[in-house]
């Protein structure tokens, strides 16, 4: 009777065991969102760093919270309302097909709540030369540790 009980005991705290681990993998998994750009959009941190030191005619715009890239224009947050109301009166007297690049690096892309708002404007705008660095984990990391160009 006692080898009973504590079988059904074992088996019930592993199938608790069981069910808490499912439950903690499924949340503890980072929410990726979807992405306004496409893959020939994104440009790698070393093409605007030789950009920048040949002098090349691009507006790159920090969206985001983060060290200004020399030559950069601080927007601040695109995910604050205020911010990307200011990143649309900026870009009024922009051309739309000048070449443009964003960027934010507060966090991995994929958790970034700056680039994505700020890139659908520009899309909504209707600029047609428009690139986000590519700064998969963060400005620090993809930028500053590599020496590029900070001011």
């Amino acid at each position: 009777m006692l080898k009973n009980i504590l079988f059904r005991t074992a088996i019930m705290l592993l199938l608790f065991t069981a069910g808490v681990t499912a439950a903690y993998a499924q949340t503890s998994k980072p929410f990726l969102q979807s992405n306004p750009w496409k893959e020939d959009q994104l440009i790698e941190p070393a093409a605007l760093a030789a950009m920048i030191s040949k002098k090349e005619e691009v507006k790159i715009y920090n969206i985001g919270v983060v060290q200004n890239i020399r030559g950069a224009i601080n927007v601040g947050a695109a995910s604050d309302a205020v911010n990307l109301e200011k990143l649309k009166q900026l870009l009024k007297t922009v051309p739309k097909n000048k070449s443009i690049v964003i960027y934010c690096g507060c966090c991995p892309m994929g958790k970034c709540p700056n680039i994505r708002p700020a890139f659908k404007l520009f899309l909504e705008q209707k600029f047609t030369n428009v690139r986000l660095l590519d700064l998969p984990d963060n400005i620090k990391i993809d930028w500053v540790d590599k020496g590029y160009p900070v001011e």
